[in-house]
């Protein structure tokens, strides 16, 4: 029965003609008959006034849930959706789907009003039956025609729409190989953690924080002892935890990092030809629920209800283009130096469970860039050569394009930082891939190849701290080696890193990095 068949079967039950309909719900009676033949669809004020009038529920008259049904329901007990952890009720992020949506080019203006009345609703079980409803509309959702991007998510069309003059496979130079890993491992490493202990701050309470202790331009880790004590007391941002360099003696963990490890554990079961099901086994498998966030965690929650690849993706996921996929990037480049090609092909299989299009893009391109930046000594160049890996007329490639254009043409480095963050809102995209993309670029081209500013530069901007500082160190630290990483950055954790992989827990780095030329030889 549709939406159209019940409003026509409740309002004749109850003996009430259009025009009282439409009296009470302040539209015309040639509304209500275009509602109930399904010519169109009322508002959520409406369907809210309806179920009034009807004396019926939301979800019995927009859903369609049998009397007798709902009957038997009335013993159970409903789930509290406003106890759920962050990021696990579709219905909370409403507006990030329609924003999403938009920005894929899916023509969804007409149900703005819609989303936004949704959105303001308490948390609770009929929230999420407007939120399957809303999901269904833009899942459906047409492409609108001016549309200027093509964004595909299937791997074949996209290596039909990237440019064909893409690098071959280049044979890395063996003496210098394992500085290079080296670099690579503690590049990650070292920027995550500088970025970690302020992650996802506003950035005016980080300056405030990096002029109040001495640390503006920031040039060195932060420290707790040095936070005054009314920044600690009034300060948004919460301070108050243990990731500083005066309280650690080992890298504490954190998703940025543990998928580097989580990788390699990957390739050691898997083999370099593993599948994104493989993935998707081995991320319940080797992790709890609560060391995944935003894409992550809802791909997870998928695969428990069955969902597989790239359905896991594509399901009530508001956050398919947000930064997750880019922070998993890094080992498949790391085990394939010089091998751009099959980089961003394994980082292909590894997005698609949880990411689409431009998500999908941000992995591929970032282990494109680091397998090139083994044998390419020049940034700008770099950069360049790993565009060419994804499709061409995408809107990561646009962001990249608006920083190497802003860098060629000579635009001062605080300038082309201030035109990322009035691009973007850092509320609404603080972990869109997007803006943080634009932000590791930046820090590696006006770094000038100088590991402590351009990951300095990448934290200081805002936005995602620890991953934009994780990503651009580990592009920086394969092309110039563990030489180029100062003790400075090393010394505070002695060459050991937390995780939360069951089975795993606190690895030595070295090792670590031995195993990676395991995996290279494989």
């Amino acid at each position: 029965m549709t939406l159209g068949n019940r409003i026509y079967k409740y309002r004749t039950e109850h003996g009430l003609s259009r025009e009282s309909i439409a009296e009470k719900c302040s539209v015309s009676s040639q509304s209500i008959q275009k509602w109930e033949s399904d010519n169109s669809k009322p508002s959520l004020e409406n369907l809210i006034m309806l179920s009034k009038i009807f004396n019926i529920t939301l979800d019995a008259l927009a859903i369609g849930v049998d009397e007798g049904v709902r009957e038997e329901r009335k013993a159970f007990i409903h789930p509290d959706y406003s106890e759920d952890r962050l990021w696990e009720t579709y219905a909370d992020f409403l507006m990030t789907e329609y924003n999403q949506s938009l920005e894929e080019g899916k023509d969804v203006e007409e149900y703005e009003k819609l989303f936004k009345a949704a959105s303001c609703l308490k948390n609770f079980e009929y929230k999420e039956r407007l939120g399957d409803i809303l999901f269904d509309i833009v899942t459906n959702a047409p492409m609108r025609d001016n549309y200027e991007f093509y964004e595909p998510s299937d791997l074949a069309e996209i290596k039909k729409s990237r440019d064909p003059s893409a690098m071959n496979k280049k044979e890395p130079n063996q003496s210098l190989l394992q500085s290079k890993i080296a670099g690579a491992w503690y590049g990650r490493i070292c920027g995550c953690f500088l970025g970690k202990s302020i992650e996802g701050i506003k950035t005016d309470e980080l300056n405030r924080l990096l002029k109040e202790t001495g640390n503006y331009p920031m040039h060195r880790y932060i420290k707790k002892s040095e936070i005054p004590e009314d920044m600690l007391r009034r300060a948004r941002f919460n301070f108050d935890h243990d990731h500083y360099a005066d309280l650690i003696d080992c890298v504490p963990s954190d998703d940025d990092t543990n998928y580097t490890v989580l990788y390699q554990e990957l390739i050691t079961k898997y083999g370099r030809d593993f599948k994104p099901r493989d993935v998707a086994a081995f991320w319940t498998e080797k992790q709890p629920k609560s060391a995944y966030y935003t894409a992550e965690e809802t791909a997870y929650c998928n695969f428990i209800k069955g969902f597989t690849p790239p359905a896991s993706a594509m399901y009530k996921n508001p956050f398919r283009e947000w930064i997750g996929a880019q922070i998993r990037a890094d080992y498949f480049g790391y085990i394939n130096p010089g091998d751009p090609e099959t980089a961003a092909d394994m980082a292909y299989r590894d997005a698609v469970i949880s990411h689409t299009k431009n998500g999908i893009y941000g992995e591929m391109y970032f282990a494109a860039l680091i397998a090139i930046a083994a044998v390419e000594n020049d940034m700008r160049e770099a950069i360049e050569q790993a565009l060419k890996f994804i499709p061409q007329k995408s809107r990561f490639v646009r962001s990249v394009r608006l920083i190497t254009d802003d860098y060629d043409g000579g635009v001062d480095e605080s300038k082309c930082f201030s035109k990322i963050l009035s691009r973007w809102d850092e509320y609404t995209y603080g972990c869109h891939v997007l803006p943080n993309a634009e932000i590791v670029i930046a820090s590696l081209l006006y770094g000038d190849g100088d590991y402590g500013k351009t990951i300095c530069r990448a934290v200081q901007t805002g936005l995602d701290t620890d991953c934009n500082a994780a990503t651009a160190g580990s592009v920086l630290g394969m092309m110039t080696g563990i030489s180029a990483i100062g003790e400075e950055w090393t010394s505070p954790f002695g060459g050991k890193l937390e995780t939360q992989i069951f089975g795993v827990g606190k690895v030595n780095i070295g090792d670590r990095i031995d195993i990676t030329f395991e995996h290279i030889n494989r």
